[in-house]
């Protein structure tokens, strides 16, 4: 009677559900992240000026968050994937565990399903007359990834033996290299660690400068005349206080240059029209215009339209100082 090697059919073991569940769910964050980098990659160097403003904002903050969750999950999934493939290698049995299957399949679903549903939003998207560039890169990102996906594990699925091992190795590498490439990429477009605290510097500076402007508008509609030096903007029942620069701690540079005319100055970092450090918005470009900023000092000449505010403005002569 020919006797079946134990190797040949293998249980399930809690290490077994541990290590497929967990490499299943690292690919999926990091398919994600993948395509969430890749897709504001394309908002911020091909954006489409009919899509909503939101797709242009935070650009930098998405493209952090998937930076940071492939530089962690990749590495792992990698490794559980080799020692997965190890333990396959010592009991071939392994290989058609259950759980490990239906994760597969699983996974094979959910990429074709993805792949179906791109294909549909491509095809909606041509006869809405809304095929940019944009958007065709976008889906060609999710075929790419899903397509690439499904094809590995559908190939997984059909392997009996070890001979083709080298293919999980290959497999591995290059998608490694990939993803390293498109994480320094990213370096490129929204800049380094050390430009991305800087910028957190210039936005806070135009925070400040905002807050500058309103105060200074709040005098002259109490008063009807400017400031004479921010410090006079000092409030003790409102709370304000003068702001200064988060990282010189100095004060902010304020000129009048006549009775409705005053200068606010900051010194900046970075160059505010950067595409790493201001991805175009089209529907905030007003806003965003009057306080663009080059690198180096710069000040913004704000006029005040006493027509504007005729209803609250309290007309009074400036106090003359008196010498004795």
């Amino acid at each position: 009677m020919e006797q079946t090697s134990p190797n040949l059919s293998s249980k399930s073991t809690p290490r077994d559900v541990f290590l497929h569940l967990l490499v299943i769910v690292l690919l999926y964050i990091g398919m994600f992240s993948l395509i969430a980098l890749l897709w504001k990659y394309v908002d911020v160097l091909l954006p489409d000026q009919l899509e909503n403003y939101y797709r242009y904002t935070n650009a930098s903050a998405v493209m952090k968050n998937s930076i940071s969750s492939l530089l962690v999950v990749w590495p792992v999934f990698v490794f559980i994937n080799f020692l997965i493939k190890k333990n396959e290698k010592k009991e071939i049995g392994k290989r058609d565990i259950k759980v490990k299957k239906w994760l597969l399949y699983l996974t094979l679903f959910i990429a074709s399903l993805t792949m179906i549903i791109d294909l549909i939003m491509l095809i909606n998207n041509f006869l809405d007359g809304s095929l940019t560039l944009n958007f065709f890169l976008k889906v060609l990102v999710v075929l790419l990834i899903a397509g690439a996906v499904f094809g590995y594990y559908l190939w997984d699925l059909k392997q009996e033996s070890d001979n083709n091992a080298q293919v999980p190795k290959l497999f591995a590498w290059i998608s490694s290299a990939l993803i390293f490439i498109i994480v320094v990429a990213g370096f490129f477009i929204m800049g380094s660690p050390t430009e991305q605290r800087a910028k957190r510097f210039d936005e806070q500076r135009v925070q400040n400068l905002q807050n500058l402007q309103y105060e200074v508008i709040n005098y002259w509609q109490a008063k009807g005349y400017l400031p004479e030096k921010l410090s006079d903007l000092n409030n003790s029942v409102t709370g304000f206080s003068e702001p200064v620069d988060p990282k010189s701690k100095m004060s902010y540079e304020y000129e009048i240059k006549g009775d409705l005319v005053f200068n606010l100055c900051a010194q900046f970092e970075t160059d505010g029209a950067d595409i790493k450090n201001q991805p175009k918005d089209i529907y905030m470009n007003g806003y965003q215009e009057n306080w663009q900023h080059s690198q180096g000092r710069v000040c913004f000449e704000r006029t005040i339209d006493p027509d504007y505010y005729k209803d609250t403005v309290n007309v009074n002569e400036k106090p003359v100082e008196v010498i004795r």
